[in-house]
């Protein structure tokens, strides 16, 4: 059986976010966390001809990057995460398309208020696994790749 290569990321990067027309946005490369996560904004449930959907932004008005873009999906969960100050929340849970390395990934997020925060985004474990490896001694090794 033949090994696939894996793809070299470094601590933190610059990701595409398609689904919301976001490019070049700030992430942290998170091994400790296992799902990934981003900065949102305006999170909540509309009903729609009897479908809930979870309507969103990204990031927020004080955020560069933002474009008041608003997601709406009906493919989502809602999720109990520990939080990096060891506290539990409940989190929308949603498949967002990110391009890493010039390839596009639909990748699992959960929604949260980031803005605190460093980065608006955190790579977790799930993301990672069978897709790349982490060397601390990088950084932004995607984007320094884009043609």
């Amino acid at each position: 059986m033949a090994k696939r290569k894996l793809l070299i990321l470094g601590t933190t990067d610059c990701i595409d976010f398609m689904d919301a027309e976001i490019e070049n946005l700030p992430c942290k490369i998170d091994t400790g966390a296992a799902i990934s996560a981003i900065h949102a904004d305006r999170i909540r449930i509309i009903e729609k001809n009897g479908v809930d959907y979870l309507a969103f932004k990204l990031l927020d008005k004080k955020h560069p990057k933002f474009n008041n873009k608003e997601i709406l999906t009906n493919d989502f969960t809602e999720k109990r995460i520990k939080n990096s100050f060891g506290e539990a929340e409940n989190r929308f849970q949603v498949k967002l398309k990110i391009r890493v390395f010039d390839k596009i990934y639909n990748s699992s997020f959960t929604l949260t208020n980031r803005k605190q925060m460093t980065y608006p985004v955190l790579l977790g474990k799930k993301f990672l696994k069978g897709k790349f490896l982490v060397d601390v001694s990088q950084q932004n090794l995607s984007f320094k790749s884009k043609k």
